[in-house]
């Protein structure tokens, strides 16, 4: 509160003294108070009560500008009311305006009183300004699919004390707790909300598939899509990712859905991360985050949950500043810091002891199928990886050639772990049986995050070992041609130069024959397969003999 004289600070301090009755809202006295504070100040005044009637803080500004960010707030969360509520003073005759009762909203306060004031504010009585209330409003929030609040006709002060505060908000939480359990009955995962930017660097297209590829990623880690979110920015806010308007407009929407969770379909930093969060008041992941979920409930083998628990702490190193205060204070105990260590240096020191000693056992776990490639060079099998975009049909594709059982199922990253085969195919120069290895793989991905690339190494070194490659396309999935671009940049990106590749378009007998033409057209020497359907099977039999051959000669 800068720029106020000595005796205007006073007022304001003597503000905390008040206490008004428990179940009104306000008293006239109290509300001609400010009034007058205001009118000396010739500013707007925001003064928040908690439901004892004791004044908790107070703000020389309007609702929007004084607002408390939601991680301050006594409680915050979809099925109840924060506790608080504010008396604001305005200078113009006029109910309160969207951005207050936006932030009434955000902060979930009981309710909001405005007091317009005389005129402008001022009325000269005996050489001096005094401000008087000339009319009140009381909005609260509502639970209406159309409306996030209401706000009463203009009331005067004598109307205003008579309301029945407690009653209100008790008649208020009930009904948004019962709504908040019909959403829990109805769904016992994680409500979340998607939000999406885009930028001057990507096309509509790009955006609208990698939001639908978001969604499914959220659905395969076992959440709920609400409902997307999205703002055109030529670039990301440093801060925030979104504007200041739009985050507003998340946060109204994450209440309005009952969500817990907001998922960016971006990269974020660890500050934005904290912006954001202590703005909206819920937890925000990004994609890489979710991605990692995923990792984590699906690696079944010690050496999937080895390498996804290394990508987790990798990723969460640099993040630990934004574990909230308790991070920062000073740990305790004998053996768990040195001198001046802080608990957010132990628990860093910690993790990175943790990430060595998991660097050190995937080396090993490298090496032990290096000792498993070798074993299958020195009897010249042949081995083919099986690589392609997440959710191409790569292990159903396994499982139908080779007649064994690999699980498949309709899911972003449903293989982690590496699944090796034998492949009996008749030779048809000598009739004579061949025997190959197909090795299923990880699902790729469009900007698969490095700490991937890196834990996942180990397994990444079947595709860069192998004799050849099959590379697995979805062409029912209306982005086929970009997760195609996506795989290849990905293995250009591999230490090793994997061997020749064959390109396989899976499912088939989904496509229709525009699809089907555009890519023999563009890809004449692609393989078109149903590994569901059992379409193409016998063909890509024998290419997988030619593969070989050829790359044998190389």
């Amino acid at each position: 509160m800068q720029g106020l004289k000595p005796n205007q600070l006073k007022q304001l301090q003597r503000l905390y003294h008040q206490r008004l009755q428990g179940d009104r809202v306000t008293t006239a006295e109290f509300a001609q108070r400010l009034a007058a504070i205001s009118t000396d100040l010739g500013e707007p005044l925001c003064v928040y009560l908690n439901r004892r009637g004791q004044v908790v803080r107070v703000g020389v500004g309007s609702p929007r500008q004084t607002q408390i960010p939601p991680l301050e707030l006594p409680r915050y969360g979809a099925e109840r009311l924060c506790g608080l509520r504010c008396i604001a003073t305005q200078l113009k005759q006029e109910q309160p305006s969207t951005s207050d009762l936006t932030a009434m909203a955000m902060q979930r306060l009981d309710a909001l009183v405005t007091l317009t004031l005389s005129g402008n504010g001022f009325e000269r009585r005996g050489g001096g300004a005094t401000g008087y209330v000339r009319e009140a409003y009381l909005a609260h929030l509502v639970l209406h699919p159309e409306a996030n609040w209401t706000v009463s006709p203009a009331l005067d002060l004598e109307d205003l004390a008579q309301q029945d505060f407690l009653a209100l908000v008790e008649a208020l939480e009930t009904e948004f707790q019962r709504a908040f359990v019909a959403q829990r009955v109805d769904s016992g995962q994680d409500r979340a909300l998607l939000v999406g930017l885009l930028t001057s660097a990507m096309n509509q297209a790009q955006f609208r598939y990698g939001l639908m590829e978001l969604q499914r990623l959220v659905e395969s880690a076992g959440g709920e899509v609400l409902q997307a979110i999205h703002q055109r920015r030529h670039r990301p806010h440093p801060q925030t990712v979104l504007g200041a308007g739009k985050v507003q407009e998340v946060a109204l929407a994450a209440q309005n859905l009952g969500a817990n969770l907001i998922v960016f379909d971006r990269d974020l930093s660890p500050a934005q991360v904290r912006n954001l969060e202590a703005q909206v008041g819920l937890r925000v992941v990004d994609r890489t985050e979710v991605i990692l979920d995923i990792f984590a409930q699906r690696a079944k083998t010690g050496a999937g949950k080895l390498q996804v628990e290394l990508a987790q702490l990798e990723y969460q190193l640099p993040r630990l500043t934004g574990r909230g205060q308790s991070m920062s204070r000073l740990g305790g105990g004998i053996g768990t810091r040195g001198p001046g260590e802080t608990k957010l240096e132990t628990e860093r020191r910690a993790i990175q002891r943790r990430i060595s000693r998991l660097q050190r056992e995937v080396n090993q776990l490298q090496a032990h199928r290096a000792r498993l490639r070798q074993h299958r060079q020195r009897t010249d099998v042949p081995a083919i990886a099986v690589v392609g975009y997440t959710n191409a049909g790569k292990s159903t594709l396994l499982s139908t050639l080779t007649n064994s059982e690999v699980y498949a199922a309709d899911q972003l990253f449903a293989t982690l772990d590496p699944t090796t085969r034998r492949l009996t195919v008749p030779d048809p120069r000598t009739q004579e049986p061949r025997n190959l290895v197909l090795t299923d793989t990880v699902g790729f991905i469009r900007d698969l995050p490095a700490s991937l690339m890196d834990a996942f190494r180990a397994t990444l070194e079947e595709v860069t070992e192998a004799d050849a490659l099959v590379h697995v396309v979805d062409l029912s999935h209306p982005a086929w041609q970009a997760q195609i671009r996506s795989v290849m940049t990905i293995l250009a990106e591999m230490p090793t130069t994997p061997g020749p590749i064959l390109l396989v378009f899976n499912k088939l007998d989904q496509v229709d024959s525009d699809t089907l033409a555009l890519a023999q057209d563009e890809f004449p020497h692609g393989i078109f397969v149903s590994a569901q359907a059992r379409l193409g099977l016998e063909t890509l039999r024998m290419r997988l003999l030619q593969l070989v051959d050829y790359a044998v000669c190389l």
